[in-house]
């Protein structure tokens, strides 16, 4: 898989598209292996054989799209723990995706010391978060505050769903941003529920964005269920920031298409009739129309992508159940400062 995710350094662009073609199979790629990660995971949950998923499903595009527009080895990543395809555009592999999610041992990770979808990686720069929500808004406005005063040009991606917005950090994270002009993207995954409570239970404005006009944020609000409207709207706001315009807040309106967790029933609170109708704008089969209909690939092509992700994805699981567990009496370590 090819590494270069910017347009400028792929060769021209596909007609009628800012990527080229060799990155737009390369983004539906990535959305592919995402949704197939997660589908595998949740059977291996159901079998006893992982203990939680938290999954992105109806979230590729805004992720894939975000994440095609940055700069792996060079920005940073703040992730929320829905965000497995913004780590996969990072770097991470199927290998790895699996280890994290059976809490194996040489999970990159967190070595099994933290819960699946607790994502962190120093070589790839994406910042390891904890289990509440929010607080990786903070370290990401301190992490730009430090790359400026070092001169360093980059981006600092934070992400997170509307429900963390309701919480302090958020504005705080802003507030500080906004004041020291920091180069960091604010991404919001709008996905409709905070758990199990509606979007205009968690906020009295139609849109998160909304919420930038208070600290003098540039804004914008972007279809999160389109990964090509994602990636332009993300790739200005990167280049903006870069040149030293300040942080920017992007409200991606995306849709959860699984329940919250495996340990959540969505019945219990929302209409199977507005899944029903969400589903129709499943990201995955809208891009993949798109590339047919506007000639990106053929029908047939798009398959072997599909069966080759299929098989990455098989061959993952089944070696990572190989791996080794956590020693229980490595328990303790990295908890306590260790002797000698």
């Amino acid at each position: 898989m090819a590494s270069a995710t910017n347009s400028e350094t792929a060769g021209g662009a596909h007609p009628g598209y800012p990527l080229t073609r060799a990155q737009l199979l390369q983004m539906y790629r990535y959305m592919v292996l995402a949704r197939r990660l997660d589908e595998r995971m949740m059977t291996l949950q159901r079998q006893g054989l992982a203990a939680f998923v938290i999954a992105g499903v109806g979230q590729e595009a805004a992720q894939v799209g975000a994440a095609m527009a940055l700069r792996p080895g060079v920005d940073y990543l703040a992730p929320y723990y829905r965000d497995l395809a913004v780590n996969l555009v990072f770097g991470m592999t199927a290998r790895e995706a699996m280890l994290n999610a059976l809490g194996k041992r040489d999970d990159p990770n967190s070595h099994g010391r933290q819960m699946p979808a607790h994502w962190g990686n120093r070589e790839r720069r994406v910042v390891t978060q904890s289990s509440v929500v929010a607080t990786q808004l903070l370290h990401a406005a301190g992490i730009a505050l430090g790359a400026r005063l070092r001169g360093e040009e980059l981006v600092v991606f934070a992400s997170c769903g509307e429900g963390s917005t309701s919480r302090g950090d958020f504005h705080e994270a802003l507030n500080f941003a906004s004041i020291h002009r920091l180069p960091v993207i604010f991404f919001v995954e709008n996905n409709g529920y905070a758990i199990s409570e509606r979007t205009e239970k968690e906020m009295a404005v139609p849109h998160v964005a909304d919420r930038g006009r208070a600290y003098g944020i540039p804004s914008a609000v972007v279809d999160g269920m389109d990964a090509v409207a994602v990636y332009q709207t993300v790739k200005a706001a990167a280049d903006q920031s870069r040149r030293g315009g300040g942080p920017h807040l992007i409200e991606a309106k995306c849709y959860r298409l699984w329940p919250h967790s495996s340990d959540d029933d969505d019945t219990r609170y929302r209409p199977r009739a507005e899944l029903e109708e969400w589903a129709k704008k499943d990201p995955l089969v809208v891009l993949r129309g798109r590339l047919m209909e506007d000639g990106v690939a053929a029908d047939g092509e798009l398959a072997q992508l599909e069966a080759e992700v299929e098989e990455e994805v098989r061959e993952a699981a089944q070696w990572a159940l190989r791996q080794p567990d956590p020693a229980p009496e490595d328990a303790l370590g990295y908890v306590f400062k260790e002797g000698g």
